[in-house]
């Protein structure tokens, strides 16, 4: 079994303390390879260093929870990055209209931005989306990128179908995890299959089992056993499936 987490905050504090454990620990369960984006400039270098230490594939981007951190400087620095550092996306970016205290023009502002600039160096974007699917979508027409991922999808099933349109996966993964998360669960059972990739999300969005610790990179294997039996197929073909939808939008990945 091969395993790609496609969205692992592995360079993320919590994990600080036993990084390398933790990452050893996955491989030996399956995960073959993760994608680590990064979510603003000051933790470009740091997702590089995970590159170096562990093997896995970068993102750069510019996240809207850290609005106050970026500057128009970061612009310039992420092409710098994208031209020198061969990342295979763009990202983590997006719009979050649920956390309060977020400008909406602001997020769109720096969404616009880094759209232009996945369609400049031809690089799939991604995508944090909350509660601002059809905005993001708005602006993926206007800004035409090679497809990417919308992670942790929670959106309806027509604005998935509308992700899907334009090259899209959706990212499932530990919310999936949770009996009582029926929309999601519904989504992950009956969308196409070619369309779904798994992640952790680490150290977010912790599993129904660990609800109360830091999402590790060894949940993966778990997550995409509940994946198998919401489909009703067996592990070994979830696995293969998802690893070739992660090859496919993110062509610069490293193929396990």
């Amino acid at each position: 079994m091969s395993l790609v987490d496609t969205h692992l905050h592995l360079d993320a504090a919590e994990f600080a303390a036993n990084r390398a454990q933790l990452w050893q620990q996955a491989r030996a369960g399956g995960v073959s390879h993760a994608i680590v984006p990064a979510v603003m400039a000051d933790t470009f270098d740091e997702v590089l260093a995970m590159r170096e230490q562990f093997g896995v594939d970068v993102a750069f981007g510019l996240h809207p929870l850290y609005l106050a951190q970026h500057r128009d400087e970061h612009l310039a620095l992420l092409a710098d990055y994208l031209t020198r550092q061969r990342p295979v996306a763009v990202g983590e970016c997006g719009l979050d209209f649920f956390v309060p205290g977020l400008d909406p023009q602001q997020q769109e502002y720096w969404l616009q931005a880094q759209l232009k600039l996945a369609r400049r160096f031809e690089l799939p974007v991604i995508l944090h989306a909350r509660r601002s699917h059809d905005r993001i979508l708005k602006y993926l027409r206007q800004h035409k990128v090679p497809g990417g991922v919308v992670h942790a999808f929670n959106g309806s099933v027509q604005q998935a179908n509308a992700f899907i349109e334009l090259g899209f996966c959706l990212g499932f993964g530990g919310a999936m995890t949770y009996q009582g998360s029926q929309r999601i669960r519904r989504l992950a059972a009956t969308l196409p299959l070619s369309a779904i990739v798994l992640e952790t999300d680490g150290p977010d969005i912790p599993p129904e089992w660990a609800p109360a610790v830091p999402n590790t990179p060894d949940n993966l294997p778990r997550i995409a056993a509940v994946l198998a039996a919401l489909r009703g197929v067996p592990l070994a073909d979830i696995a293969a499936a998802t690893a070739a939808n992660a090859a496919r939008v993110f062509p610069a990945m490293r193929v396990p």
